[in-house]
C-alpha cells in the first residue's frame, strides 16, 4: 500500500445528486471524527462544500435524519452522525485506507529485523498500535514451539504462597500460584531459584542448609514444571493478550463510568474476545463491528467499535489482531494502519521462524466451544504442594 497523508473530502461540485448527498454525509463524518462536536450547514460549507448553499446542505441534512444516518442532540445545534452512518462511512473506506508516512516508518523500523523472541514481537507491536491508535488492541496467537524456559523467579506472597514466573527463549512469562505447607524464607527462594537452573544445565547446583529443603525444592521445581509441559503441550484455545486499556480514558464518548464498563466488557472475557478474532480469522480480511453489531458480547447502545485484520505466517492465518475503541474512529486511517500492520509483522514472523526453525499450532476447537454470533462483513492454577 503506498503511503498518503490524510486528506479532505472532494468537494461535491461535479457529482451526480445522489452522489452529492453521500459526498455530504461523508463530509460530514470526517469534520465530526476530527472536532468531535455537532456539525452544522455553515460549517461544513466552509469545509470543502463551498459550492452547495447552506440552505442545500440543510435540506441534505433532513433527508439523511429521516433515514437514521444523522441526528441532532440540540434543536437549533448541528448534527452528529448514528451508528448507521459509520457503517455506510467504513463500507465505503474499507477497500482504500490511508496511512500517514510517519506512521508507516514506525512499522518498519519495528519490523526491521528478525526476531527469536516472537512472542515479545507481538506484545511490542500490540503497545505501538494501541498507542498509534489511541485504542485498546487485543491480539490471538498460535503456539509457537521449540520455546524453551530461560530463567525463573520465585516472588513471596506470604508465609506459605508463593508465585512462580517463567521466562522463555522467546519473551513469554508464565506464572502460577503455590500453596506450600511450611513457611520459606527469601534465602530459601534464592536457593530454589538456583536450583532450577541447575536442573535446566544453567548453572552450579545450590546447597541448602537442611535436607527438607533441598526436599521442598525438588517438590516445588517438580510442581511447576509438570504445569509448565502440560500447558504448553495441551493448547484448546488460542493465546489472547491485551493492552492499551487506558487510551480509552482520552475519549469523551467513555467519561461515564457505566459507557466505560460497558465497553470494557469486551475485553474481560476471553471467550468472547476469541469469538471476535476467530470470526477474523475465518472471513480472511479486515472485519468490523460498529454499535450494536457487537451485541450480546458488550450491552446493547454501547457505542463502541472494534476493527480487526488476521496475520499470516506462510501464507497461513495464524492469528488476528484487533482494535477497540468508540464509534468516533478515523475508520479510513485504522483501515491503513491494519493492512500495513499485518503485511510487516506477517513477514517478520514469515521470516523469523525460517530462521530460527520454529514451528507453531493453532488450536482444534470444539464445536461447544465456539461462539455464534451475526457478523457485519490463562488461568492460574492453585494446587497445594505436600
Amino acid at each position: 500500500m503506498k503511503s498518503a497523508t490524510l486528506k479532505k473530502i472532494l468537494p461535491a461540485k461535479k457529482l451526480p445528486k445522489t452522489d452529492r448527498e453521500q459526498a455530504v454525509l461523508l463530509g460530514l463524518i470526517e469534520l465530526y471524527l476530527k472536532t468531535g462536536k455537532p456539525i452544522g450547514s455553515h460549517t461544513l460549507q466552509e469545509n470543502g462544500f463551498e459550492s452547495l448553499s447552506s440552505a442545500t446542505i440543510r435540506n441534505y441534512f433532513s433527508k439523511m435524519e429521516a433515514a437514521g444516518y444523522l441526528k441532532q442532540p440540540h434543536t437549533s445545534g448541528g448534527r452528529i452522525p448514528t451508528e448507521k452512518a459509520f457503517r455506510l462511512y467504513a463500507d465505503v473506506h474499507q477497500g482504500g485506507g490511508l496511512i500517514e508516512k510517519s506512521q508507516e516508518e514506525l512499522f518498519e523500523d519495528l519490523f526491521k529485523s528478525e526476531t527469536k523472541e516472537i512472542a515479545s514481537l507481538l506484545h511490542r507491536s500490540a503497545d505501538l498500535l494501541s498507542e498509534l491508535t489511541k485504542c485498546a488492541v487485543f491480539v490471538s496467537a498460535p503456539r509457537f514451539d521449540q520455546d524453551f524456559i530461560q530463567d525463573v523467579r520465585l516472588i513471596q506472597l506470604d508465609s506459605s504462597k508463593l508465585l512462580s514466573v517463567l521466562i522463555t527463549d522467546f519473551g513469554l512469562i508464565r506464572t502460577e500460584t503455590i500453596y506450600l505447607d511450611a513457611p520459606v524464607d527469601i534465602p530459601f527462594l534464592r536457593s530454589t531459584e538456583e536450583y532450577f537452573l541447575w536442573r535446566m544445565n544453567k548453572g552450579e547446583k545450590p546447597l541448602f542448609k537442611k535436607e527438607a529443603e533441598a526436599k521442598m525444592a525438588q517438590r516445588i521445581y517438580n510442581e511447576i514444571m509438570v504445569r509448565h509441559v502440560v500447558g504448553y503441550a495441551n493448547f484448546p484455545e488460542e493465546d489472547v493478550f491485551r493492552t492499551g486499556l487506558s487510551k480509552l480514558l482520552a475519549y469523551p464518548e467513555f467519561n461515564d463510568a457505566a459507557a466505560l464498563a460497558n465497553s470494557l466488557s469486551l475485553l474481560e472475557d476471553q471467550n468472547q474476545m476469541r469469538a471476535l478474532l476467530r470470526d477474523c480469522c475465518k472471513q480472511n480480511e479486515i472485519v468490523s463491528w460498529i454499535g450494536n453489531e457487537l451485541c450480546p458480547f458488550v450491552p446493547k447502545d454501547s457505542e463502541c467499535a472494534v476493527i480487526a485484520i488476521p496475520y499470516r505466517i506462510n501464507q497461513t492465518v495464524a492469528g488476528s489482531i484487533a482494535l477497540l475503541g468508540p464509534m468516533r474512529l478515523p475508520y479510513r486511517n485504522l483501515f491503513g494502519l491494519l493492512q500495513v500492520f499485518s503485511e510487516q509483522i506477517s513477514r517478520t514472523l514469515t521470516d523469523s521462524v525460517y530462521k530460527y526453525k520454529i514451528t507453531f499450532r493453532t488450536p482444534t476447537h470444539a464445536s461447544k466451544s465456539e461462539v455464534s454470533f451475526n457478523a457485519p462483513g490463562g488461568n492460574t492454577k492453585q494446587i497445594e504442594v505436600k
